[in-house]
């Protein structure tokens, strides 16, 4: 037994984490301190937790303290079919021209499950010469607790066309989805690093990124806030410090709030809008929704002459085939005089500013199975003015929760008919091309249609504007808070809030309000 099955064996006698697998080891020399990262399919408790951390301990050098961080990850037939279609298809290519989602059936296990891949004749040597399945079963009980095991079954299929071989990539890097990365220049220390960051990871792309990581770009919002924490070994009350901050890269946008410490509090009080920084963190899961957290912030840049390498997919649809763009009228829109008023940036630029509605809050795949897309609402910003609008319901297959169905006022008859993801992203791709996106936190609403859009082969890799972050820099101060409807109330927009159609169009009126007030775009 190595040492890792050792530190399983003991982690497991706990009920909660029977079948917890150990998915990363973090060390920070400079805070004396070794994180595990566990993930768990049962409910644990706080006294299992402490535990688990208390054996962790045995295990570390000495001189270092454990924690231990837990993920309660549950997977569900969909979920496995959808990793095992997507690891096939990014790893493996020439395979999965042979595969369907639907030629995957799932059996799940009391821990673990079996699946089954359809195949016809004469193709199981594709999936069996090169280990695929070994491989798969490797990588689902990597990210997934219990043991996976993998067979293929030989059906009657029909053979795929030979304009679909004609169209298979020569390797299998041509269709990989690897997160793309640039290198930091002009690094120096602000709060110091346990190891100096070479390379950032796309803001665009790092949301699915695992384990600690860098991102770099330009501070566009920070702000320090105050907060009182209780010392326990003092038993006093001590006022802290934390700073919210937003950065972008030109690729996208990440918000985190950051923790410093007494000896560089003063140094990040200087830092400012505008500023280039790097900062080191790694994504975590909070209140059902996944965040960036912060670890180290120091100054960094990227490279000077730095132009986002684009992403491969297909290419922009050449008509529309489901959802049809009508003109935006609006007769209280600005008139002559006051458009001269507007900056160039609003100008001679093209924005699509949009809104989506939603099953649930899970953006991100790597934290169960994904919400989906209910309704899609966009409005498109050509000279400083509102020209088009785009607006559609998303057939679902699943019934709508009770919250949804309170929340948004939509209803499942209202969805009966309605394009499917497939057709409404794509024709959203098209009505979005070549345009800024501007959305009220607009990350958020992004990462569905980054995610469903790479679904169907296309790659959003537009810049993104955030009303957001806007408000935060230009209402500083003057609203209790920034939510979309006390954005609206202080400029006097009236809508109907909870659909998208009418959100994305108040976000709108709200962005050209922002823009004529600064005057530029952030960086």
């Amino acid at each position: 037994m190595n040492r890792v099955e050792e530190y399983l064996s003991d982690i497991r006698r706990a009920e909660g984490l029977k079948n917890a697998i150990l998915y990363g080891i973090t060390v920070s020399k400079r805070e004396r301190t070794v994180e595990f990262s566990l993930v768990t399919d049962r409910t644990y408790s706080e006294t299992e937790a402490e535990k688990a951390r208390a054996s962790s301990e045995k295990y570390i050098p000495n001189g270092f303290s454990a924690r231990v961080k837990i993920i309660k990850r549950v997977p569900d037939r969909d979920i496995i079919r959808g990793k095992i279609y997507d690891y096939v298809a990014a790893k493996f290519p020439a395979a999965s021209a042979f595969l369907e989602e639907k030629n995957i059936e799932v059996e799940m296990l009391t821990s673990g499950a079996h699946f089954y891949v359809d195949i016809a004749s004469g193709e199981q040597a594709l999936f069996s010469s090169g280990k695929i399945l070994d491989e798969v079963s490797a990588y689902l009980g990597s990210i997934f607790c219990g043991t996976f095991y993998g067979n293929v079954r030989i059906v009657e299929k029909e053979a795929p066309s030979e304009a679909l071989l004609e169209e298979l990539p020569e390797t299998e890097e041509e269709l990989a989805n690897e997160i793309r990365r640039f290198p930091i220049c002009d690094f120096a220390k602000l709060d110091g690093a346990d190891e100096v960051p070479k390379t950032a990871v796309y803001m665009a792309d790092s949301r699915n990124e695992e384990g600690t990581f860098a991102i770099c770009g330009t501070i566009t919002y920070i702000e320090e806030k105050q907060y009182v924490k209780h010392n326990e070994k003092t038993g006093e009350d001590v006022q802290k410090s934390r700073f919210s901050v937003s950065l972008t890269d030109g690729t996208g946008s990440v918000r985190t709030t950051y923790f410093p410490k007494k000896a560089t509090v003063d140094k990040v009080r200087e830092l400012k809008t505008g500023d280039k920084i790097v900062i080191v963190g790694a994504n975590e899961e909070y209140n059902g929704s996944v965040s960036f957290k912060a670890a180290k912030i120091n100054y960094g840049a990227p490279p000077e002459d730095f132009t986002p390498e684009a992403r491969k997919g297909k290419p922009v649809p050449k008509f529309y085939h489901t959802v049809f763009p009508e003109e935006y009228v609006d007769y209280t829109q600005a008139g002559f005089f006051d458009s001269l008023d507007k900056p160039d940036d609003l100008k001679n630029n093209t924005f699509v500013v949009f809104d989506l509605e939603t099953t649930g809050l899970n953006n991100n795949p790597a934290m169960g199975k994904m919400d989906r897309i209910i309704e899609i609402g966009a409005v498109k910003i050509v000279g400083g003015e509102m020209k088009e609008k785009f607006s559609t319901f998303v057939a679902c297959p699943e019934r709508l929760s009770r919250e949804i169905v309170d929340l948004t006022g939509i209803h499942d008859e209202d969805l009966i008919g309605a394009p499917t993801i497939e057709q409404a992203i794509a024709d959203f791709f098209k009505f979005a091309d070549g345009a800024l996106l501007v959305g009220h936190n607009v990350t958020f609403d992004y990462r569905f249609v980054q995610y469903y859009g790479e679904q169907n082969g296309y790659m959003f890799d537009q810049k993104q504007f955030d009303t957001l972050t806007l408000a935060q820099e230009l209402l500083r101060g003057v609203l209790p808070n920034y939510k979309l409807n006390s954005v609206a109330d202080y400029y006097g927009f009236t809508f109907n809030h909870h659909r998208a159609f009418d959100d994305a169009c108040v976000t709108a009126k709200i962005f050209i309000e922002f823009m004529k007030k600064r005057g530029t775009l952030p960086a």
